[in-house]
């Protein structure tokens, strides 16, 4: 019981950077919504970043952070908006969690 609480508070604390996060990035405001369209599915780096018109290193930077151009802390995976899952021999599929579905409908709401 205890630990669903910190969870949730947790991602009461998360909602503001990551409303902020989208707002900031049309990449990262892009893929969440490219893994919301195909949701429950998952996706790779690669076919993410054709689906929604950029690179992968961009694709990358959005997920995880890249130095000073996409902030770590503003990041999708540690905002927890999006999942990963390691499928062995280095292969990475990404999916939009609930939380990712919740901010991205806030951000359309306020529209």
């Amino acid at each position: 019981m205890q630990r669903e609480e910190k969870v949730l508070s947790s991602l009461e604390l998360k909602k503001p950077l990551a409303i902020r996060a989208l707002r900031r990035s049309n990449v990262r405001k892009r893929i969440a919504e490219y893994l919301f369209d195909i949701s429950p599915s998952y996706s790779y780096t690669s076919d993410i970043a054709y689906h929604i018109r950029t690179t992968p290193s961009n694709v990358i930077g959005a997920m995880r952070g890249m130095q000073a151009r996409y902030k770590e802390d503003e990041s999708l995976l540690n905002l927890d908006m999006v999942e990963e899952k390691n499928c062995g021999n280095n292969i990475r599929l990404y999916g939009i969690t609930d939380f990712g579905k919740e901010m991205l409908k806030t951000i359309k709401d306020r529209r």
